[in-house]
């Protein structure tokens, strides 16, 4: 398993670029989210020599000259210059907190339900069920058929050249729960778990995270890195083995 610095480096330079999204890394790291995922540019990874008021205000005006109005700001230790303060006074409201967690691969097992099965996505129809997981969970648009040939190829390159996978899990024959993961470094980031709320606590994210975890055994891994939010995965998280590295929080501010 890698070192705590190593796993808070990891942490700190996980970023995520969806497809369709722009990006701008110069005071600090900004996303600008495809309309499907809500819009709004994420901030993130702050590396400057500016002063925290200069740097936000960056982050302002590229918000602006995108055409948007929401800007989150995700905090992290690394951070130069620390945000956190600078966003709080220009009214930026907490909106969510997660806690980094890491655990060996494999490491000891995970109990899973007997009547949860999981399966790795490999087909269109699968991707077409993983959909219909993440659209009311994350409160996203759904996949049209041009979106769903898009998803199956990311999944299949990402298969084919070991980078990671997606997977499913189902409750009485219905997708209930998916996930991904990524391997990088010989970490294995484990993200966008999400469980229809009305089969929640019936173990479906825990066989979605058994799998991941497999797979990223298969795929060379040694750690298994995740952000957990604090009100709802957090807990499964640490009863499965996870220890805890911190916590990052969310900001939102209007511009």
């Amino acid at each position: 398993m890698h070192s705590d610095d190593e796993i808070l480096r990891a942490s700190a330079a996980w970023v995520w670029f969806p497809r369709g999204s722009e990006q701008e890394s110069t005071e600090l790291q900004l996303v600008r989210y495809p309309a499907r995922f809500g819009g709004g540019v994420r901030a993130s990874q702050v590396r400057s020599s500016s002063d925290a008021a200069a740097v936000v205000d960056h982050a302002i005006e590229r918000t602006r000259a995108w055409g948007e109005t929401r800007l989150t700001f995700w905090t992290n230790p690394s951070d130069r210059p620390d945000l956190e303060e600078e966003f709080r006074r220009r009214g930026a409201v907490h909106d969510d907190t997660v806690t980094v967690f890491a655990r060996p691969v494999p490491g000891d097992p995970i109990e899973t339900p007997a009547d949860a099965t999981v399966e790795v996505v490999r087909t269109l129809a699968q991707v077409r069920d993983v959909d219909l997981v993440n659209v009311p969970v994350w409160k996203q648009q759904p996949l049209d058929a041009e979106g769903l040939q898009q998803e199956l190829a990311e999944v299949t390159h990402a298969l084919e050249t070991g980078e990671g996978a997606r997977v499913v899990a189902r409750l009485d024959g219905r997708p209930v729960s998916a996930g991904g993961c990524t391997v990088v470094d010989g970490f294995v980031r484990l993200w966008g778990a999400a469980t229809l709320a009305e089969y929640r606590g019936r173990g479906a994210y825990r066989a979605v995270l058994a799998e991941r975890l497999r797979v990223g055994a298969e795929l060379g891994a040694t750690t298994a890195l995740v952000k957990g939010r604090v009100s709802t995965s957090a807990p499964i998280l640490a009863r499965a083995g996870f220890t805890q590295y911190g916590d990052e929080r969310s900001y939102l501010l209007t511009v």
